[in-house]
């Protein structure tokens, strides 16, 4: 019991050495204040510190292995003061049977029984009591841990599936345009599968718990916009400026490419002219700062979808860092914009 209230085996030896030790030295310092014999008051407050600390000992095996609860409370009241009766029991006849001949100091015993044992049944009540306290914090800490646990459990769950739903989303897309391709253009369409193949080789074989460095995760944008630019050939431009800081940052892997499916799929809805599609990544203090524009129609039925792209990454952002301000829309004029925030942290190999 003492030994986890203090976290530490050894520290609760010495600290309840350390009561022992004081224990008889009051009990020693009253004895002479009512002019004991010093040699006589060494061996009553011995015997007296040595009850102290076996009911102590007793208490502490007791507690460690069970703590009264509800109808069974009332043991952590009877057993102390069972215990300091034993020990008061003990001291009274082992010193009388020691100096049987001091008729004084027998008197002296038998006069301060009671009194002996409303003092020791206090300090064990209160042993009682701190072991009721260290019951208490251990099971709130218990409950704490569990709860901390099944939440992380439960984030990792949750960004598992995230990772999971995201290939298979993009995939279906594709599939859809390569479907609309075999007929009329199927160099094209067996161009797109190749494409597709290398895309989906490349991320397959990738440690999603890994985090990556920008310059890394532009690797395999590149093979996605190179799958889209077979779909809608040169209707789509995509400018790419970034700050030589930014491309050693690190991110999620493939928490960008849902930004980048939702700009071209809402700037090319419904428009038959050349789309330019603005990407920029700077770093801004602890941050990498990464925003997605692209051109839309106010006036044009947006094109029904999953809602997958922004949401899921809100989502994993949120898993991550506990946080719902990383992220951002603007919509002014006929440009959408997407703002995207990346805490940098110390350790370069994240995990999740």
């Amino acid at each position: 019991m003492f030994a986890r209230a203090f976290s530490n085996p050894s520290k609760a030896k010495w600290i309840i050495q350390g009561a022992g030790f004081l224990w008889f030295l009051g009990s020693f310092l009253l004895l002479s204040f009512y002019g004991i014999e010093y040699s006589t008051a060494i061996a009553d407050a011995l015997i007296f510190s040595l009850g102290f600390l076996g009911g102590v000992f007793v208490l502490d095996r007791i507690f460690s292995f069970y703590i009264p609860k509800g109808e069974n409370n009332w043991l952590l009241l009877i057993l102390p003061i069972v215990l300091s009766l034993i020990a008061v029991f003990i001291h009274k006849y082992a010193l009388i049977w020691i100096f049987e001949e001091d008729l004084t100091y027998s008197d002296f015993l038998k006069n301060n029984f009671y009194l002996r044992w409303v003092v020791l049944a206090m300090a064990e009540i209160f042993v009682s009591l701190i072991a009721i306290v260290v019951s208490k914090l251990e099971q709130q800490e218990e409950i704490q841990n569990r709860e901390m646990m099944m939440n992380e459990l439960s984030k990792e769950a949750e960004l598992t599936e995230l990772r999971q739903q995201l290939q298979p989303h993009f995939l279906f897309n594709s599939l859809n345009s390569i479907n609309a391709l075999v007929i009329s253009q199927p160099q094209k369409a067996r161009e797109m599968v190749l494409q597709l193949s290398e895309f989906l080789r490349g991320t397959i074989r990738k440690d999603s718990s890994r985090w990556v460095t920008l310059e890394e995760e532009l690797s395999y944008l590149y093979l996605y916009l190179d799958i889209e630019k077979v779909r809608f050939g040169h209707r789509l431009e995509v400018d790419f400026s970034l700050s030589d800081e930014a491309k050693s940052l690190k991110l999620p892997q493939l928490l960008i490419q849902p930004l980048l499916e939702n700009a071209i799929k809402y700037g090319l809805y419904g428009v038959t002219d050349e789309v330019l599609i603005q990407f920029s990544a700077t770093r801004k203090q602890n941050y990498l700062h990464i925003s997605i524009s692209n051109p839309f129609d106010p006036e044009t039925s947006a094109p029904k979808g999953t809602g997958f792209g922004i949401s899921s990454v809100e989502r994993r952002l949120f898993l991550l860092f506990g946080r719902k301000d990383l992220i951002e829309t603007n919509q002014q004029n006929s440009t959408f914009t997407v703002n995207l925030k990346i805490p940098q942290r110390n350790d370069q190999n994240l995990n999740h």
